[in-house]
């Protein structure tokens, strides 16, 4: 293949040094920011300098039909001669293709079914740095190929980032593993020129090529939001001072198709240009008009998609809201879906730059500048926060169902991959050892989520291929719906057949049916043409997403419980309010909110429900502790949602004493017991001594006796069934089974229930707090200046001295300070309360006494 004359392009004077870098070393790493040439200039010369077919992964559709139409034009030839591409349900190649862009997802599933990638000389992983799912597993796959099967295979890894050292570490380990020596041991510097010709070779890294873009410098201000300013308001206010300040097209970022499509209604009153949206799901001739330079100025409304795959020419001036679109899972509450989340420092930048690709430029951020430095580095890898279920049957195929053995750039968590292997058994997708059933392989060749996959097949068997494969189409891209009613939606496609829309069910309504054809698993006597649209969106929904069946709460509410125990409220004028069951499609909940939101969902009823999921339909027998009682009832529950209930008579003896004890470990579940005043001074002495000596003495505060109901209240809770059967059981005896022998036999001697005092009164101790106390009148003790001690000396007591109404006078635990410094003034008030009890200057010299001074004596000296 002879190269045309290519394009001035940052990229184009190293296209030597990379083909010749990767001839010689098999894999490297090429850092070249968007805007160089490096997707569509680089595989140009691959192919030139080979004989082999040259493949370009991206991460979108769109940007992979988008690179093989630029490259098919440089070399004045139409898509699908020597350059094509493929997509999922459209393809482009012909006899003569050498260069084939495919999407990543579309290439994973190629080397599964290839896994030499036959007649294959390079694969150009392209965007590397944008790390979404599919990518990262196809790099992981590609290693383990090149390391056994293709040793020749050679891979070169693009990114727009300078953040490459892990990715040059693992296509150098893969080097090891796999590549071929060069043939006299230098590294891709020799290859580009290095004054060192005996430069040796790093192995543990792929050679790292840098080319440099040629940008024009980008001014950058910032666009703080206005109070209560919604995301479309605030972008549509700083692309109008972008259009007042600058001449040329505006390139403005927005997360997704909803606030593009809103963010367009509030322009829509600009005159003299035209406002051209740009994202994935629109048709391949709109999207094509954004990327041609227009007849008048134009303000472009993107998602992520233009900030690295794609050139958007005219832009003078970028609009950054600052937020885009990732996959996330809500493990807990069984949701997944996309978030809104704010963007890196990388991505900005990346965002900005597009401003100054062809002369200088202005970039508006939609935050306040004070932000930028606490936005992360660089955009978290989806294989982190993203649902895996489609990603784990991708591995089972590939003979690893957890990933081991595979060089990863960061490995899926455990416990999502594990989460994923769960779904796919329930699919019966894998069997009990994680093996890939041929029900699996079946799901993974259709390229759907696994999900979508079983809706599809066990679909086409109920509905047939045609009306399973409209509603799939449905679920895999809800921006086809414009209401939260699914039945309405798919009336709407039928009767629109919008050709994206039509394109896939044909794709699904083949292979659906060829997959039937040969599943031993679908009774193709069950199978029906057609259905209504509420029978057919119901049942599909409810088949792909069974734990996603809800029922209402209550009456006249919004709020719906789903199977998978997670509430979901549906959106006001959704249509849908009426309706007791719902099979919900897509539903996601915002942070901080309590309960999902409902976006797409049909009127179900409790037989689709019973049909639809049939493994979620349980009958047990349910005893627990409710409201302070005993409730036992037989109940039918699918999921979390209750069915049927009715009264147990004779509930199982085990399953009342389970309740009875979750009862007691409930909050104040101990006060149901019988607790009079000697219990509660034994618990509280029981606890003064174990916190004051330890072992052996045992721990009786709530969480400890709640923990060991059985070696207290073993005997009791055999026998009680209800809460009048607690409200009988002596607290004060069954604490008692506590008491550690032989020590318990000082009980009274360590923390005594009453303390005799002078006056031969004896006294009740208060132990609850940190110190024992004992409450008596300042008489009593008249005498008395050393009191006793507890748990052998360990405790001192604080001495609450009252008046002889009671009162209290004064506190002290150090009584004979008290009668030298504290008593005089005492005294002196006591004298005028109370002038017929003896209030001696010296209450040691007094006897102690419980009456009047006519009954108070002075001590003996």
């Amino acid at each position: 293949m002879k190269l045309p004359e290519l394009p001035d392009l940052p990229v184009r004077p190293a296209l030597a040094r990379i083909t010749a870098t990767l001839a010689e070393r098999g894999v490297a790493v090429l850092v070249a920011p968007p805007g160089t040439g490096k997707t569509t200039l680089v595989p140009l010369a691959l192919a030139a300098g080979s004989s082999g077919r040259i493949l370009v992964a991206e991460p979108r559709r769109l940007a992979a039909r988008a690179a093989a139409a630029r490259m098919a034009a440089l070399l004045g030839e139409r898509v699908g001669e020597t350059v094509g591409y493929a997509v999922r349900g459209d393809r482009k190649v012909g006899a003569r293709t050498r260069i084939e862009v495919v999407t990543s997802g579309l290439l994973v599933r190629r080397l599964q079914s290839d896994p030499e990638l036959a007649g294959v000389d390079t694969v150009v992983l392209d965007e590397c740095h944008e790390r979404h799912l599919d990518a990262d597993l196809l790099l992981a796959l590609l290693l383990d190929a090149r390391s056994g099967l293709r040793p020749d295979l050679r891979v070169l890894a693009t990114s727009a980032t300078v953040a490459a050292d892990r990715l040059a570490q693992l296509l150098g380990s893969g080097e090891r593993a796999g590549g071929a020596a060069p043939e006299h041991g230098v590294d891709a510097d020799r290859a580009a020129g290095s004054s060192d010709p005996m430069l040796p070779v790093d192995r543990s890294r792929a050679p790292v090529l840098e080319v440099h873009g040629r940008t024009y410098p980008v001014e950058v201000d910032y666009v703080p939001v206005l109070p209560r300013e919604r995301i479309e308001a605030h972008v549509a206010r700083a692309t109008r001072k972008a259009l007042a300040t600058i001449d040329g097209d505006v390139l403005v970022f927005l997360p997704g198709v909803g606030e593009i499509n809103r963010t367009a209604a509030l322009l829509g009153d600009l005159d003299d240009l035209d406002v051209v949206p740009l994202h994935g799901r629109l048709a391949s001739a709109a999207q094509d008009l954004a990327l041609r330079p227009g007849s008048r100025r134009r303000v472009v409304l993107s998602t992520a998609v233009a900030e690295s795959s794609l050139t958007v020419p005219g832009v003078r001036a970028v609009v950054d809201s600052g937020l885009s679109r990732v996959s996330r899972v809500d493990h807990r509450r069984g949701l997944s879906g996309l978030a809104t989340v704010r963007v890196s420092t990388a991505v900005a930048e990346q965002r900005a730059g597009r401003a100054g690709r062809e002369a200088p430029g202005h970039a508006w951020r939609c935050w306040p500048e004070y932000e930028h430095q606490t936005l992360p580095a660089y955009p978290e890898p989806e294989i982190r926060t993203a649902e895996l279920t489609r990603l784990a049957l991708e591995l089972a195929c590939w003979g690893t169902p957890d990933g081991t053995g595979l060089s990863w750039w960061d490995p899926p968590p455990e416990g999502a991959l594990a989460a994923a292997r769960t779904v796919l058994r329930a699919l019966d997708a894998l069997d009990d050892s994680d093996h890939i059933t041929p029900r699996g392989k079946a799901m993974a060749a259709l390229g759907l989520h696994p999900r979508l996959a079983r809706a599809l097949l066990d679909g086409t068997a109920r509905v047939g291929a045609k009306a399973a494969a409209e509603m799939v189409v449905l679920m895999d891209d809800d921006s086809l719906a414009h209401t939260t009613d699914a039945t309405a939606a798919l009336r709407a496609l039928r009767s629109e057949r919008p050709a994206r829309w039509s394109r896939e069910v044909q794709r699904l309504t083949r292979l659906a049916a060829n997959t039937s054809a040969h599943d031993e698993r679908q009774p193709a006597d069950h199978a029906r043409g057609g259905g209504s649209e509420t029978d057919v969106a119901a049942l599909l929904i409810a088949l792909a997403q069974p734990e996603r069946l809800a029922r209402r709460r209550s009456s006249e509410s919004t709020s719906y419980l789903m199977a998978g125990g997670t509430a979901v409220t549906l959106p006001p004028g959704s249509g849908l309010a009426a309706a007791e069951w719902l099979a919900v499609a897509v539903a996601d909940r915002d942070p901080g909110r309590p309960e999902g939101r409902i976006r797409l969902a049909a009127v179900a009823d409790e037989d689709l429900a019973r049909e639809a999921a049939p493994g979620l339909v349980v009958v047990a027998d349910e005893v627990r502790w409710d409201s302070g009682e005993v409730v036992a009832r037989r109940v039918e529950r699918l999921g979390a949602i209750i069915l049927s209930e009715k009264a147990l008579r004779h509930p199982d003896k085990a399953l009342v004493q389970q309740a009875v004890r979750q009862g007691l470990r409930g909050e104040g579940g101990l006060e149901l017991l019988r607790w009079n005043d000697d219990a509660v001074s034994l618990r509280r002495r029981l606890d003064f001594l174990h916190r004051t000596l330890g072992e052996p003495w045992p721990a009786v505060d709530d969480d400890a006796l709640r923990d060991n109901l059985d070696s207290w209240l073993g005997p009791e809770l055999s026998t009680a069934r209800r809460r009048s059967d607690l409200a009988r059981v002596d607290a004060g005896a069954a604490l008692r089974r506590l008491l550690p022998w032989p020590a318990a036999g000082r009980l009274d001697e360590l923390a005594p229930e009453r303390l005799e005092v002078p006056s031969g009164s004896r006294v009740r101790l208060d132990y609850t707090g940190d110190q024992p106390v004992l409450a008596v009148k300042v008489q009593e003790i008249f005498g008395w200046t050393d009191p006793p001690t507890l748990a052998d000396g360990r405790a001192t007591i604080v001495l609450h001295l009252l008046s002889p109404a009671q009162r209290p006078v004064a506190v002290t635990a150090d009584l004979a300070s008290f009668w030298q410094t504290g008593w005089p003034r005492v005294r002196a008030d006591l004298r005028g309360r109370y002038p017929k009890h003896a209030w001696p200057e010296d209450p040691t010299t007094i006897s102690a006494h419980r009456g009047t001074a006519r009954r108070a004596t002075h001590r003996p000296n």
